[in-house]
């Protein structure tokens, strides 16, 4: 049995089409499979494949924009017997269509748990020997051993502050030492 949406398409390849045109940033076919599967009845599907898009193809924070937006739907439809919002459906596509697109998080959980349908072998080769060790960079002022070792509150300002990447500028970074500068000396 093929499940059909209101507009005759196979349902499954509606809620696929409609990740793989945000993935390709493709608003028209995206916007166009979500709203077929919102007018179709299956909103609470389109709500969990778009979080599931999310998480899976999109780069940064933007799985709290797709749950604000569900939240108004949810809200506008409080006590409705007709569905309303598919405006936050829409705007929904058109974030995820808009944000950058990394697949990390599907390839870290894919990397772990599916070996066998990855080829894993080129990305884990420093991993094989179980467990791993600790990094030296975990060994600052706030653990024991970096205590040990007589790392500075300084160091770790500004060690911390180079390795960030990718590296968007903040408010205070001018107040970051240089590595030739003792955050504390007045050279600062």
């Amino acid at each position: 049995m093929i499940i059909r949406t209101t507009g005759g398409y196979d349902f499954f390849e509606v809620s696929s089409a409609m990740q793989k045109a945000i993935r390709r940033a493709d608003v028209r076919v995206a916007g166009y499979f979500a709203l077929e599967l919102w007018h179709s009845g299956y909103r609470d599907y389109v709500w969990k494949r778009l979080f599931t898009i999310s998480a899976e193809d999109c780069y940064g924070l933007i799985t709290h924009e797709i749950e604000a937006l569900w939240q108004g739907h949810e809200l506008v439809n409080k006590n409705k017997t007709e569905p309303k919002g598919r405006i936050f459906v829409s705007k929904a596509v058109l974030l995820l269509c808009e944000c950058r697109k990394c697949r990390d998080a599907d390839h870290l959980q894919n990397l772990v748990y599916d070996k066998k349908d990855v080829e894993v072998e080129r990305w884990i080769e420093d991993v094989r020997a179980s467990p791993i060790p600790i990094p030296p960079y975990t060994f600052d002022v706030h653990t024991r051993k970096g205590k040990k070792y007589g790392r500075t509150k300084a160091e770790f300002f500004r060690d911390e502050y180079e390795a960030l990447k990718p590296k968007v500028m903040g408010l205070f970074d001018d107040l970051v030492p240089d590595k030739d500068k003792d955050l504390f000396d007045g050279t600062v």
